[in-house]
């Protein structure tokens, strides 16, 4: 079985080994007990509801090169890969490319998406790759604060925490217009023989006192594309709008856009009115209309390479790195009020019951009948209407709710994951300072929307999968068993139990989160919960979405900053015959799923970037209160210490295992709680704390606590292991009076 497994790696689940094997339905069970056993033992792993062999490498993979062996082969390494579970990270040899296209030639340093493959082991290394495309390049440049010296030039503080303390001096002729304080990028020119490396000041981004210079260290440091080409923006000033031709004519619906005060682009809107089909009493028809951004970026050109370069648009508080330029995004796929707008369109009629009976797609024109905020119409349905919604309250506002109630129904039968996880938001003053930071409130209509976007988006990956025309999913595979476990254990300490055996579901979960709702540890509880979930992706292979509990998913909504969608997008055009602007013929599963997990890769490099930048900002809010006391709640606990996430501001920030209490500490993971040595006393995930700041690092994002709170106190607490245990350097208070007695 682990060599059927080996030979076909990610290509083999259950179904595909009882084939092979020709196991009958009655013997099903003794497979399923068998792999489990197998996984117990660390022999094979699950990705994707696909079974690999332990260590293994996937087909398509990130990766970085490293070096170059011998023969001048270029030599790379997983960008993923857990040592501490599998060892040291295998090494993979890059085939030499021989296309004439010299921007596929790659050195040391690049990112690469590889198609990987086994091969006889050489000098150690059993993988060989073919380039798919190169990501990412090394930097050339530092990122860092300027500080001005005494008769001209300076150094460079750099921003990268990886290069603490390896500061670049920088010479009078080669500061150019930077000013102390400043946030550069500093070419780097050959190293001295005495004194530190020399650099030379390329850019000059602006002063730290401004935020905005803040989100342009996560834009540097991640290397995300915030400048538009020169061919690029050519090309979208060329667009010009869609007519009628080969459209149907909706501009007479009353389709409205609903979305944040601040939204700048508008690419979805809606309409719901009952069914007027005797057969579907308290049935509806939902619309929902989305930019056909399809239309305006076609494959291959300019517009479509650099949007399968940035893959997503990317949000900062003071400002958005689009994907598609504002001619694009702002205007021409920005479904105004009053203004025709090409757009594909699903009508979905539903029952009483809010299941999904039927769905069609059209490509039209439209006409929204008014931009709504979230507020705006929340206010209306509960009789604050307003000169806007007024008239729209009866034949559009009412209907729209009637039908999400019936969706609601669904929802409920369906089960999804249900996580209670607030997000704040850093409000700025006008001139880019930090105001304030707050935790909008969650509102029907946030859920109105959400729900007809799934939706819509479930119908457009059943369209697809029924016309046999390949696609990108969005995935969310189930928790792992490590992690199961885990879970399992930590519920057991709040005397909670979670099923071992049966298929694994997300209404396991939310009976969990339904016993502790109002309790003390319901807060602790859904982080743990979240902690257990996999992280969701794009793949061009089905493995359903855990979370929504739903067996095909696929962005379609948001094509304006989701390269995923516009595929989706293209899909439809292609499997409908609603233009020459679709899916080209030669995209299959294989090309689509090297673009997914390219697009995966920048998904993940957004988030990073956004969550960075938040953590510079608070920092730099909080850096003139530090000495000053904060009310919290533990955020993390591991064997080095402390996180906390502060109630006000949502800041994150850290304490030391060493400065916890006056006595030894010992990290417990199953219960997530640091425990004394001595007296028991257990600071845990989720427990409310009051900390002193006493350190913030505004260019890191970086924020240190003192703990002034003390634990609580379990006299059946389990002793731990003196490998676990951190002692405090914190003294005790009666040696402190004794110092002061001395003194």
């Amino acid at each position: 079985m682990l060599a059927f497994i080996a030979e076909r790696p990610g290509k083999t689940g259950v179904r595909e080994i009882a084939r092979a094997f020709n196991l009958k339905n009655d013997r099903r069970a003794d497979l399923k007990r068998m792999l489990r056993e197998l996984a117990d033992d660390g022999r094979i792993e699950k990705r994707h509801k696909k079974l690999h062999r332990a260590g293994a490498l996937p087909d398509t993979i990130l990766a970085d090169i490293v070096a170059r062996d011998g023969d001048g082969d270029l030599i790379a390494t997983p960008d993923e890969w857990d040592e501490e579970e599998h060892g040291a990270a295998p090494k993979i040899r890059v085939s030499t490319l021989r296309r004439r296209d010299r921007d596929v030639a790659a050195g040391i340093g690049d990112r690469v998406l590889l198609r990987v493959e086994k091969t006889v082991e050489e000098d150690g290394i059993r993988y060989r790759g073919r380039i798919i495309r190169i990501l990412d390049r090394p930097k050339h440049r530092v990122l860092g604060i300027f500080h001005a010296l005494p008769g001209g030039g300076g150094r460079l503080e750099p921003v990268d925490k990886k290069m603490l303390g390896k500061e670049l001096g920088i010479a009078p002729h080669a500061a150019g217009d930077a000013q102390d304080g400043d946030l550069v990028s500093v070419e780097v020119t050959k190293p001295v023989r005495l004194g530190p490396p020399q650099g030379k000041v390329a850019e000059r981004l602006g002063s730290l006192k401004s935020e905005r210079a803040v989100s342009m260290i996560a834009i540097a440091a991640h290397s995300i594309p915030s400048v538009f080409r020169a061919d690029t923006l050519k090309e979208a000033d060329a667009a010009r709008p869609a007519t009628l031709k080969n459209r149907e004519d909706w501009r007479d619906l009353p389709l409205v856009t609903i979305d944040p005060p601040d939204a700048k682009d508008h690419d979805d809107a809606v309409h719901a009115a009952p069914d007027a089909l005797p057969d579907n009493k308290g049935g509806f028809v939902i619309t929902v209309a989305i930019a056909d951004v399809a239309y305006y970026v076609t494959p291959g050109s300019a517009l479509d390479r650099e949007a399968l370069l940035r893959g997503n648009s990317v949000y900062f508080p003071d400002r958005v790195v689009p994907m598609l330029p504002e001619r694009i995004s702002n205007d021409l796929c920005s479904l105004r009020p009053k203004e025709d707008r090409a757009a594909l369109a699903v009508r979905m009629v539903i029952g009483a019951d809010g299941r999904k009976r039927s769905h069609t797609f059209h490509r039209i024109i439209m006409r929204s009948a008014a931009r709504l905020a979230y507020q705006q119409a929340q206010f209306a349905i509960s009789g604050r209407t307003d000169e806007i919604t007024d008239p729209l309250l009866r034949p559009v506002l009412e209907p729209l709710y009637a039908a999400y109630e019936a969706l609601k129904r669904a929802r409920e039968q369906r089960s999804p994951l249900d996580l209670d996880l607030p997000e704040r938001k850093i409000l700025l003053t006008h001139d880019g300072l930090v105001d304030r930071v707050v935790t909008p409130e969650r509102l029907e209509a946030h859920r109105l929307i959400e729900e007809f976007m799934i939706l819509a988006n479930v119908a457009a990956a059943e369209t697809l999968e029924r016309a046999r025309v390949p696609l990108i999913y969005r995935v969310h595979d189930e928790p792992s068993m490590e992690k199961i476990v885990a879970l399992r254990e930590f519920l057991s300490t709040l005397d909670i139990s979670f099923p071992k055996s049966g298929a694994l579901r997300a209404e396991n979960f939310n009976r969990v989160l339904v016993l502790v709702k109002g309790k003390d540890s319901e807060q602790i509880v859904n982080d743990v919960v979240l902690r257990s979930q996999a992280q969701a992706e794009y793949s061009s292979e089905n493995y359903g979405h855990f979370g929504l509990n739903l067996r095909r998913y696929a962005h379609f909504t948001s094509p304006i900053r989701r390269y995923a969608d516009l595929i989706v997008h293209r899909g439809l055009i292609r499997a409908l015959k609603l233009g020459a602007d679709g899916l080209p013929d030669s995209a299959d599963v294989k090309s689509l799923g090297e673009v997914a997990a390219q697009i995966s890769a920048t998904e993940r490099r957004a988030m990073l970037a956004e969550r960075e930048t938040a953590d510079r900002l608070i920092a730099h809010f909080l850096a003139d209160r530090v000495g000053a006391s904060f009310e919290g709640r533990i955020s993390g606990v591991t064997r080095a210490g402390l996180f906390v996430k502060l109630r006000d501001t949502g800041a994150d920030g850290f304490i030391p295992a060493r400065t916890i209490g006056n006595e030894y500490y010992a990290f417990d993971e199953a219960r997530h709680a640091m425990v004394g040595r001595n007296s028991g006393e257990t600071y845990r995930l989720g427990d409310p704390v009051t900390v002193k700041l006493v350190e913030a690092a505004p260019v890191a994002g970086a924020l240190r606590f003192e703990l002034l709170s003390e634990g609580c106190f379990d006299v059946t607490r389990r002793r731990p292991h003196h490998g676990d245990e951190r002692r405090s350097r914190r003294p005790r208070k009666n040696n402190d009076r004794r110092k002061r007695k001395s003194k």
